[in-house]
């Protein structure tokens, strides 16, 4: 049985920016084979859209609960939606 496809919309907050939280979120997203991005937020948020397998997706969202070893992880809001496939290979974005 094949794991069905997912999108993830995750706002993580705390002590999540200038602590290589985004380079973190990227070689996960890769490794893990996800589309989608991460970014910095101007409000000091980490924001990140991925898609992929939901089993998948929930050990990825188990890494950034974590986050790297210098972060301060405090929340982390999730909505999930139905994949569009209009993601590109997962990537950094520009700060927003």
């Amino acid at each position: 049985m094949q794991d069905a496809q997912n999108r993830m919309h995750a706002f993580v907050q705390g002590m999540v920016q200038g602590v290589g939280f985004r380079f973190f979120v990227f070689q996960y997203g890769v490794n893990l084979g996800l589309q989608g991005w991460v970014r910095n937020r101007f409000n000091g948020q980490v924001e990140v859209l991925a898609e992929g397998p939901q089993s998948v997706l929930d050990a990825f969202l188990e890494k950034l609960k974590e986050g790297p070893q210098m972060a301060q992880v405090e929340r982390v809001d999730v909505e999930w939606y139905p994949p569009s496939g209009d993601l590109p290979p997962f990537t950094i974005l520009d700060s927003m």
